[in-house]
């Protein structure tokens, strides 16, 4: 990005939270003012904000904004108000793992400080919230220099949907990769799929990468086996919402046909998110629960209807890709390799560890 700060798409300054309007991009931005936990509830839910980790800060300061609304309310009172935005919270998007890892965080913190008074408990919630985006960036950028080291001068990279800064904290997963990679001298240029039907890499990818100067195509969807059939895809770097313990992982819908296609054309496909997206709960895909949206978005586009009125659509909102067609999971931690079941949990026991110290 152009300015010395990095970008993020969520800000908490003078008591106050605001989240970038991802709907209105790349028309124009829009910041909305978010008074109350409803306010970031309905914004998580209808995409506004997206992107696993950054639907996890943003849930973080949603608790925050929750309990700041009664200066005046008593422990009990508070407590409730908690609670309630944390249940509310929780309902909004439910494949995104990153946001249940952040609302237990919040509780934890909440519970441990309440008995202090609610000036404590408040206190204490937003300098957690406050590290929870901080750490989010931090292992991003942390995330881009290891997955640098996997490119090699020239590499032609496909992407699909958006895990850039719009998606985290800010600088990105997938995207944060490929501008390591690119700052380092190692990426040639970057096609971008369309990801129908919400248009998530045509909207937002495309807009992260020419601020960021990367060369880019766009393409669509259907396009990505022929340009790797032809060998014009060196690579290819997706983030996640959820990794399962064995490694299985939920994406934006699409990301499956193309870890298919680069295991039958032998290229390397790689997933990159933070450990919080990793649930070791999560046994394996197959338990991951998968989103459906609205058939509206796929009968029209733009808000004109495309299909016939009286058309059906199925409207999934993410796929899972077995771990068996997955080259490496880069993380803040290093380049994790199969078998997934030990690098996965040797990683989050060891930011654990690092975490209690």
């Amino acid at each position: 990005m152009t300015s010395e700060a990095p970008f993020t798409p969520i800000r908490f300054t003078g008591g106050k939270l605001a989240l970038l309007d991802q709907t209105r991009l790349p028309a124009e931005e829009v910041w909305l003012d978010c008074p109350d936990v409803e306010t970031v509830a309905d914004a998580i839910r209808r995409l506004a904000v997206r992107g696993a980790p950054a639907i996890g800060v943003a849930a973080a300061w949603g608790l925050v904004v929750a309990v700041n609304g009664e200066p005046g309310a008593d422990e009990s009172t508070l407590t409730r108000r908690f609670d309630a935005a944390w249940q509310l919270l929780a309902g909004t998007r439910p494949t995104a793992v990153n946001l249940r890892w952040a609302l237990d965080q919040g509780r934890r913190v909440w519970q441990q400080a309440v008995p202090n008074g609610t000036h404590a408990a408040r206190t204490a919630l937003a300098e957690w919230a406050a590290r929870v985006q901080a750490e989010d960036l931090a292992a991003n950028q942390r995330m881009g220099e290891h997955g640098a080291t996997l490119f090699a001068a020239g590499d032609r990279a496909l992407t699909h949907c958006n895990a850039g800064a719009l998606a985290t904290a800010g600088y990105g997963t997938a995207i944060g990769v490929l501008t390591s990679a690119w700052n380092a001298g190692r990426l040639a240029k970057v096609w971008v799929d369309e990801t129908r039907p919400l248009l998530q890499g045509a909207r937002l990818t495309a807009w992260e990468l020419g601020r960021l100067g990367i060369p880019y195509r766009l393409i669509t969807d259907s396009s990505a086996g022929s340009l790797i059939a032809r060998g014009e895809v060196d690579r290819i770097v997706v983030g996640a919402d959820r990794i399962a313990a064995n490694g299985d992982t939920a994406n934006k819908i699409g990301t499956y046909p193309l870890a298919v296609l680069a295991a039958r054309h032998q290229i390397p496909f790689y997933v990159a998110a933070p450990l919080s997206t990793v649930d070791l709960s999560t046994p394996n895909g197959a338990s991951i629960p998968i989103e459906e949206r609205r058939p509206d978005e796929v009968t029209g586009l733009g808000g004109n209807r495309t299909a016939p009125d009286d058309a059906h659509a199925l409207n999934l909102a993410f796929d899972v890709t077995p771990a068996e067609l997955i080259t490496s999971i880069i993380t803040e931690a290093g380049v994790l390799k199969p078998p997934y079941e030990l690098s996965l949990s040797r990683a989050v026991a060891g930011a654990a560890a690092r975490q209690a110290e």
